[in-house]
């Protein structure tokens, strides 16, 4: 895949405070990539200096093959971004508000009627559209802003914490919508601290910890990197049961026990998988299924904390 961003050791210091510290990724053409991160972890500066308005001190960066150091205006032309607290002038209805930005961005005159229209509706609030926006709860709000970034029909598109402050049922709304853009191919770069959000809507993570890149790749990949084992779960015929048992027991260190008529293993690591399955395959056991249970985001995100803290 072609990459959309590529950061090479970029720093960012501001005085004696080192913001990023030698940061390395790229992102591939239409994926969610996840940044997270803990607050001052670096995820929004991170985000400024891929657009430009941030010199990085050292390093080098594609943004869609440009440099946003000397090439940022054209590239903001290219980009949408979404702030944690996006600023909407709430004196204005929510389709003047769009038609304001469709100027700005230079979305041709002949166009701009049928764009802010088009996106009011995709993101349900065509009925409230000749509303002023200061009287619109915060879900509506949020969700005015996303189509505000999208007006000009961006390329990438940098989402910084999208659903914080939000309700269950609202921050469900924006995370499909997330997934309805990366259907539609768009490129997405977003920043959280959401664990549960970042598991559900990305294909690769960074971690980000004090400015430093401390783990990168898709969950099952992060697991890896901080030894996270799993549990397995095989279904095989009943009669196979203890025999199974008696075949998986000496070839794992963790426990190997039967609940509700499964054989179920801990601590496998992952790398070992293959290897059960041959084994019972090779003794003849009727296998009908085989369960990971990875590790979650969870336990991978602050495993990845740990092995930086001192010991």
């Amino acid at each position: 895949m072609a990459a959309v961003i590529e950061l090479n050791d970029i720093t960012r210091r501001f005085g004696d405070i080192e913001a990023l510290g030698g940061i390395t990724f790229r992102v591939d053409a239409g994926e969610v990539f996840g940044c997270l991160g803990h607050n001052g972890a670096g995820k929004t500066t991170s985000v400024r200096v891929m657009n430009g308005v941030l010199t990085p001190t050292s390093g080098s960066l594609t943004v869609l093959g440009l440099d946003p150091v000397t090439e940022g205006s054209a590239l903001r032309r290219r980009t949408g971004v979404l702030t944690e607290a996006p600023s909407l002038d709430e004196r204005l209805t929510a389709r003047e508000n769009l038609t304001v930005y469709a100027n700005l961005y230079g979305v041709p005159a002949a166009d701009v009627d049928s764009r802010v229209h088009e996106l009011l509706d995709q993101f349900g609030l065509l009925e409230r559209a000749d509303d002023k926006t200061g009287g619109f709860s915060k879900g509506m709000k949020q969700r005015l802003a996303l189509a505000r970034a999208l007006i000009h029909q961006p390329e990438l598109l940098f989402l910084d914490e999208p659903t914080a402050g939000l309700d269950p049922m609202v921050a469900r709304e924006v995370h499909d919508l997330i997934l309805e853009l990366r259907r539609e191919g768009r490129t997405i770069f977003l920043c959280t601290h959401n664990l549960i959000e970042a598991q559900r809507l990305c294909d690769r993570i960074a971690v980000l910890r004090h400015g430093k890149l401390v783990g990168l790749g898709t969950v099952a990949e992060l697991s890896h990197q901080v030894g996270g084992d799993q549990s397995l779960e095989f279904e095989v015929a009943p009669e196979d049961v203890e025999r199974t048992v008696e075949l998986l027991a000496p070839l794992l260190a963790g426990s190997v026990e039967v609940e509700r008529g499964f054989v179920v293993c801990r601590q496998v690591a992952r790398e070992a998988i293959p290897k059960l399955i041959a084994a019972l395959c090779q003794a003849g056991v009727a296998l009908y299924r085989v369960s990971p249970e990875e590790a979650t985001l969870e336990q991978v995100y602050f495993g990845l904390h740990a092995q930086g803290e001192p010991a």
